[in-house]
């Protein structure tokens, strides 16, 4: 991918989210000022999210779509170990949810406002007593019908491994007394290359919803064993996702096969699938 094509893919899948970012943040923004309940925003995230999928030449595959009720709120636990593991649930899951956000982002100017108005929901890590307060008020939302997802791991994991897990989520779900859903996702951390802006098109993302957590086996106290239990669960999915990776898949993608004939000659991809 260090060929000249490769170089002019990246910077056309990077000129594109920029168009795209741009024009469905102005959207989200206006629609914010109509629409206090962020329906309109999730709306738009989900488009960019498309947008910057079909961009990269990214491909999901979902497995457990059955485990999501659209009929009640619930909380989905996620890995993180790359951005388009935001983009791979905000285009595929077939809900409207809002993130559940470390607080310290809802203070940055202008982005904060806009998470405040979209829903979004935050989870104070730093103080204890403003952590308690906040997952109070978190209850409250999604006691109230909205379903929510949060990577539980706090920051993207850099090789793909799952980490250890931040406990706000879980004591959220006993508080709120909502089914608890694992979701794991396999490959993106190989779309956009470490450490550099290379694109990598035709990675296959993966993802697993498995089967929602009754709560009701767990005091409000066994946030522990409940965090144990979910990371048990999501280590093995992640592993048997793993292991359905498939040497060259990306060569399914016309993008990829036109990098890899280099200088060569050739006409240009056929990129409208």
């Amino acid at each position: 991918m260090k060929n000249a094509r490769g170089r002019v893919y990246t910077v056309w899948c990077w000129a594109g989210c920029g168009l795209s970012t741009a024009f469905w943040a102005t959207v989200s923004l206006l629609g914010s000022l109509v629409s206090p309940d962020g329906r309109i925003q999730h709306f738009c995230m989900r488009r960019w999210s498309r947008d910057n999928l079909w961009l990269s030449r990214a491909r999901v595959e979902i497995e457990g779509l059955e485990h999501v009720d659209p009929r009640r709120p619930q909380i989905f636990v996620a890995n993180h170990s790359g951005l388009h593991d935001i983009l791979s649930l905000a285009a595929h899951l077939p809900i409207q949810f809002r993130w559940i956000a470390k607080k310290q982002l809802f203070n940055v100017p202008f982005m904060g406002w806009h998470m405040r108005r979209s829903g979004y929901i935050p989870i104070d890590r730093e103080n204890p007593r403003e952590a308690a307060r906040s997952i109070v008020a978190a209850a409250g939302t999604i006691a109230g019908g909205v379903s929510a997802i949060a990577f539980p791991e706090g920051t993207r994991s850099r090789t793909g491994e799952l980490g250890p897990f931040h406990g706000g989520a879980f004591a959220l779900a006993l508080r709120a007394g909502v089914p608890l859903v694992p979701v794991t996702l396999d490959g993106s951390c190989r779309v956009i290359a470490p450490k550099t802006l290379q694109v990598n098109p035709g990675t296959v993302i993966r993802i697993r919803i498995d089967r929602p957590i009754d709560l009701s086996a767990y005091a409000r106290g066994e946030k522990r064993r409940l965090m144990e239990d979910v990371h048990r669960i999501m280590s093995r999915s992640l592993a048997e996702l793993g292991r359905r990776r498939i040497p060259g898949e990306e060569g399914r993608d016309p993008v990829y096969r036109w990098i890899q004939r280099g200088e060569a000659g050739g006409q240009a991809p056929n990129i409208r699938g």
